[in-house]
């Protein structure tokens, strides 16, 4: 009995011994984990800000531009003429010499290096189309997903930034043209006129007449011809159809306004940290955006300059480039008035430049250093195209059968050629681009590919882009490898969808990226006043801004506020709207303060159009017998004393039957 207390007693001190053992072990442990972790952390975070400065770091070299040569000798013939050597019809000229076309790609200025715009215009920040699908892990430190790819992914991977040197680009662009054997290249024409013919009784171009450098004149025929110019000049010329800025949704005199890049000298890379930490700015290794401040310039002359938020484009030399200066009342049509944009572009860019010196400490030790060559011009021509792309395809991020591209970037709609303040529209996930939207209604044997395709005004705004610009110049020269294979014209066939399909096999193969996930029906889509809002965005009336959550249409509105939006649609269609609302408006007392009713809307919109024969508290009534607005418009307001934003839309889409075209009018959710 004694042994076997004696054994117990003995156990127990092991257990205990054993407990106490690993217990001190536990606690080595935990303290050695503990040190790992600590280690493991500082070196994460040190890692991190490793890869944080890396960012930022610019590692470009500074390059001398190539001496841009042309072909000594021009053909008498060629498959495809290219006309135009900004990014889209570089890029036009490589795929169709890349299909095997013989090519004579034309610049029509007197430039000396290729890439137009964004070389020597120095618009070196890229408005990119990101996917929907991007990185998950490490996002900020791994390169985006980019829309579209083919031969824009191909240029661009070769930069080491969202923004690029001027001299490389225009360098690699030289590289990729002189790359291709079937490319032939002339620089510095003065003139290029059309060649055309009537063939089945429509105007068809044969070719073009050159007036070389020397002076001399060059008649070249080809079956095609793509326009890449940024006003479309050579479609224009052969009869196109055209508008002209905001002219399709009534506004017949202004554009967005135009742009003279300038440029400061004396960046480190002190002082871009320093600069990327400034509010609401955002920053990587050659770009920052933001500096919203730089709106508070005090413009020599209002009327002709302003400033909005920086642009920043790093160079390669210790300089940046600045697209943020405004010129209003620019003629994108206009060579004298062009000239005079730069000229009060260039008299006001030193000043701009010490404005921002003395409101942004960090800038003051740059220095001025010039302005472009060229002006940005942002927007002058729209294709009557076979299709033109509407808000509602953007907003609604619709696919067509035909689409040959693909955008997102937002609905950018700049201050206008008149002064009135721009803003961001919305920012669509995905949308398409139809292969229609580069044929004109009227003129066989042409394209149309850059920023005066066929896309309306407002949606303008994001289809604009380089990328997207460079996506439909891809398409439309394999398009013409595949249509002169089977013998077809461009019209017809862009109406055969076994020739689109076939178009679109050939782009996977050279690398482009159409594939498309699917994306859910926006939050915006799903109100009953959806279809009065998109009227309203096609009028600026309503904007969503970058998230597409500020469009108010569920919030209340107010007699000053409709009055205002009333003022703004008369002003685009002064013809239709000949009264005067302001007595309507002079008898409600605070109208900023007071709940819109339907009466008084009503009222409003009778007054505009000098329809003053409605019996008391019976306008909306008689506009409903008239004509001007639809009953079930009126049925679907829930409060007729107190409306909503989103009421007042739909109130101004039934009177928008009667002026825009229907196109613009009831295609929403189609």
């Amino acid at each position: 009995m004694c042994a076997k207390k004696n054994r117990i007693r003995h156990s127990s001190r092991l257990s205990k011994g054993n407990c106490l053992l690993m217990l001190r072990n536990w606690k080595k442990l935990a303290v050695f984990s503990l040190a790992v972790l600590l280690i493991l952390g500082i070196t994460g975070l040190l890692f991190y800000r490793h890869l944080e400065h890396k960012r930022l770091v610019n590692h470009g070299i500074t390059e001398d531009p190539i001496p841009v040569a042309s072909t000594e000798k021009v053909g008498d013939r060629y498959d495809v003429i290219v006309a135009g050597t900004d990014p889209e019809g570089l890029t036009a000229a490589i795929s169709s010499a890349r299909n095997g076309l013989k090519v004579l790609l034309v610049d029509g200025h007197d430039r000396k290096m290729l890439g137009g715009l964004m070389t020597v215009g120095w618009l070196n920040m890229i408005d990119l189309n990101y996917s929907t699908e991007q990185p998950f892990f490490f996002r900020r430190f791994r390169e985006p997903d980019y829309l579209n790819k083919g031969i824009f992914q191909e240029w661009y991977d070769k930069f080491d930034g969202t923004s690029f040197d001027v001299n490389v680009a225009a360098n690699l662009f030289y590289k990729m043209v002189k790359a291709e054997p079937n490319i032939d290249l002339v620089m510095e024409t003065k003139a290029m006129a059309p060649l055309t013919d009537t063939q089945k009784g429509r105007t068809t171009l044969t070719g073009m007449t050159l007036t070389l450098a020397n002076g001399s004149e060059r008649r070249v025929l080809a079956p095609v011809v793509i326009d890449a110019t940024q006003n479309a000049d050579v479609a224009a010329e052969a009869g196109a159809s055209f508008t002209l800025g905001r002219q399709d949704i009534g506004d017949t005199h202004s554009v967005m306004a135009s742009t003279l890049v300038f440029r400061m000298k004396g960046m480190t890379q002190k002082i871009w940290e320093e600069m990327g930490k400034h509010d609401d700015t955002g920053i990587d290794r050659t770009s920052i955006w933001g500096y919203k401040e730089a709106a508070e310039y005090p413009s020599s002359d209002p009327a002709k300059v302003r400033m909005r938020g920086l642009n920043i484009g790093r160079q390669n030399d210790g300089t940046i480039l600045i697209n943020s200066m405004q010129l209003l009342g620019v003629n994108p049509l206009d060579p004298a008035s062009i000239k005079k944009g730069i000229e009060v572009g260039t008299a006001e860019a030193p000043k701009i430049v010490d404005f921002l010196k003395k409101r942004f400490p960090e800038m003051e030790p740059l220095q001025y250093d010039g302005v472009a060559e060229e002006l940005y011009l942002r927007e002058s021509r729209h294709l009557e195209s076979e299709y033109r792309l509407t808000l509602a395809d953007v907003m609604e991020n619709r696919q067509h059968w035909d689409d040959i591209a693909y955008g997102s970037y937002p609905v950018d709609i700049q201050t206008t050629s008149d002064g009135r303040i721009g803003t961001v529209l919305m920012k669509p996930s995905q949308y398409g681009v139809p292969f229609r939207t580069l044929v004109p209604k009227n003129v066989d044997g042409l394209l149309v590919v850059g920023r005066s395709a066929g896309f309306d005004t407002v949606p303008h705004g994001s289809a604009r882009t380089i990328p997207v610009g460079m996506a439909t110049g891809q398409a439309a020269g394999a398009a013409v490898k595949i249509a002169r294979d089977s013998n077809m014209t461009l019209r017809e066939f862009s109406e055969s969808r076994e020739q689109i399909e076939a178009l679109k096999v050939l782009l996977r193969k050279q690398g482009v990226d159409l594939s498309r996930p699917k994306i859910p029906e926006p939050e915006y889509m799903k109100s009953k006043d959806y279809p009065g809002m998109l009227v309203a965005a096609n009028m600026y009336l309503t904007s969503g801004g970058y998230d597409n959550d500020q469009w108010g249409v569920g919030d209340k509105a107010n007699v000053q506020r409709f009055f205002n939006a009333m003022r703004t649609v008369r002003a685009l269609h002064p013809d239709f709207f000949a009264g005067d609302m302001q007595g309507a408006l002079a008898a409600v007392a605070d109208p900023s303060k007071v709940d819109l009713s339907l009466e008084q809307a009503a009222k409003l919109i009778a007054s505009s159009m000098n329809l003053e024969n409605a019996p008391e508290g019976k306008a909306a009534d008689t506009l409903v017998q008239e004509g001007w607005l639809q009953q079930q418009t009126l049925d679907g307001i829930e409060d007729k004393k107190k409306l909503t934003n989103g009421d007042y839309f739909m109130l101004i889409r039934d009177l928008s039957k009667h002026f825009l075209p229907a196109e613009n009018v009831d295609t929403a959710g189609q």
